[in-house]
């Protein structure tokens, strides 16, 4: 590749980049759901569209594959422990039990309906079985859900990726030869050990980061998210799931306190997206939208079988064990998302060279282009009537939606250091720019609202809201305090940048 392909290129990739981020907020707006928005992306500017040929399956798959490993470590790092301790179990059993007994209602329904045979119908409806989890962290975070029902859902999704990937694995055998004792043994191995080594990464990454002091604290979001990846490989190379040892290593690393958790988050958000967008985007140029006129008709009758009989079953054939309510039943058997999971697990049979699998591709597609433009807006009009939201929680949830951003407000932090001498200097004293506001002080692992006479001592973190046009003046003035005290502007001190 020489230079100026390599510029265009770059230029290509970011106009896609910024057409979708773009994208998203009006998607947003309107209701839209952003993952359809960035395959229509990769459609646009594919084969059919601006032309752009790309037709390597095997490429698609090791980008997919790396970049759900990035999507489960920004959930598992986003996901609060005392939201989906409670929901492991049902969790667990629909990741797993719930997940075969799908794969098998779906695979005789194309059996039967679609006359595949039975390598194909099981390959498509291993495929089809498992939640996506990024659909599931960009659409129901943004509900006003029950934290146990969002919990359930969210760990649902980050478990279950684990077992279809072994599934279609198994089913993409040449010749087909399926051994049940030899499955069962497979699928426990790499789900417990998945476990385990995403248990050991987290705890010791844990261990480690809070021993050793890195040059930025930049470099602590970098290091946690590179601990997700690594649990990602080892669990790869010890030939157990690398899914699972993802999203569980990241948990435990977003739920032991270490410092720098807000960056973290922050972090992992922005890499998520970019991630989902890529994958996205990239699933959309490998398919040709004028070769799936054909399966479109499949794809619905596959979707209708798996949305209205699989995905039921499997719900309340998995969770008759637990006092899960029928309300939440109802929702989970609705609300089975799927998205970019389904299209990459497409292309492992295509890679093994199962015959016929290329079709899988494109019914898989068309499946979750529309059946996602059903689910996803109906969630929230189904949540109400069954219950589960009320008109009042959405409102609380609009009012908390990036209220920063419609006031054009900043949120900074800062550690008062032992020199510095806003130690003693009370709140009152400080008389920081208005509108700028000490919000909290975090002192000794306590948070509390300041009062106007409340002192500030060395080690405090302030946690400041302002707006865009006051930063300047009120980081200008925390440092003028900080050098020479309350009196700061009697000593000619304005806190000018050295």
């Amino acid at each position: 590749m020489t230079l100026e392909q390599l510029y265009l290129t770059v230029s290509v990739g970011g106009l896609v980049l910024l057409a979708s981020i773009v994208g998203t907020r009006v998607a947003t707006v309107v209701g839209f759901p952003s993952l359809l928005l960035f395959l229509l992306v990769g459609v646009a500017i594919g084969e059919d569209g601006l032309g752009l040929q790309f037709d390597d399956v095997v490429l698609a798959r090791n980008v997919g594959t790396a970049a759900l490993a990035v999507i489960l470590v920004e959930g598992g790092l986003t996901t609060r422990f005392s939201d989906i301790r409670k929901v492991l179990g049902p969790a667990a059993a629909l990741a797993s039990f719930g997940v075969v007994i799908s794969t098998v209602v779906t695979a005789v329904g194309a059996h039967l309906l679609l006359h595949f045979d039975w390598q194909l119908a099981l390959l498509l409806g291993a495929i089809v079985s498992s939640t996506d989890a990024a659909a599931v962290f960009s659409v129901l975070r943004v509900l006003p859900l029950p934290r146990r029902l969002a919990g359930l859902l969210e760990a649902e999704s980050g478990f279950n990726d684990a077992p279809g990937v072994i599934l279609v694995l198994m089913f993409s055998v040449v010749p087909f030869v399926f051994h049940p004792e030899g499955a069962v043994t497979d699928l426990v191995y790499e789900l417990v050990g998945g476990t385990v080594i995403g248990l050991v990464v987290g705890y010791l990454g844990a261990f480690g980061l809070r021993r050793i002091a890195l040059p930025a604290s930049g470099l602590y979001p970098i290091a946690t998210f590179g601990l997700g990846l690594v649990a990602f490989a080892a669990a790869g190379d010890a030939h157990a799931s690398g899914f699972i040892a993802a999203y569980v290593a990241a948990v435990v690393l977003a739920n032991l306190g270490l410092p720098h958790r807000s960056a973290t988050r922050s972090f992992a958000e922005g890499v998520g997206w970019l991630a989902q967008i890529g994958l996205f985007v990239l699933l959309g140029l490998l398919v040709d939208p004028s070769e799936l006129a054909v399966d479109v008709l499949p794809a619905i009758v596959i979707g209708l079988v798996l949305l209205l009989v699989a995905r039921p079953l499997s719900v309340v054939g998995t969770l008759i064990w637990f006092r899960i309510p029928w309300r939440d039943q109802a929702f989970l058997s609705w609300a089975g998302l799927r998205g970019a999971v389904p299209i990459v697990l497409a292309t492992f049979p295509i890679v093994e060279g199962v015959t016929g699998s290329s079709r899988l591709l494109n019914i898989v597609f068309v499946l979750v282009v529309v059946f996602t433009l059903i689910q996803g807006p109906s969630l929230r009009p189904i949540a109400r009537v069954l219950g589960l939201i009320s008109r009042e929680a959405t409102r609380e949830i609009q009012v908390e939606a990036a209220p920063l951003d419609m006031l054009d407000a900043e949120l900074l932090t800062m550690t008062v250091q032992r020199p510095s001498r806003l130690h003693n200097v009370t709140i009152l004293e400080l008389r920081l720019p208005d509108p700028a506001v000490i919000t909290l002080i975090i002192r000794d692992g306590h948070t509390f609202v300041p009062e106007p006479d409340t002192r500030i001592e060395a080690g405090d973190e302030l946690l400041i809201v302002t707006t865009s046009k006051t930063r300047a003046a009120a980081e200008a003035r925390l440092r003028a305090v900080s050098r020479r005290g309350k009196l700061a502007h009697w000593f000619d001190e304005y806190g000018e940048m050295d």
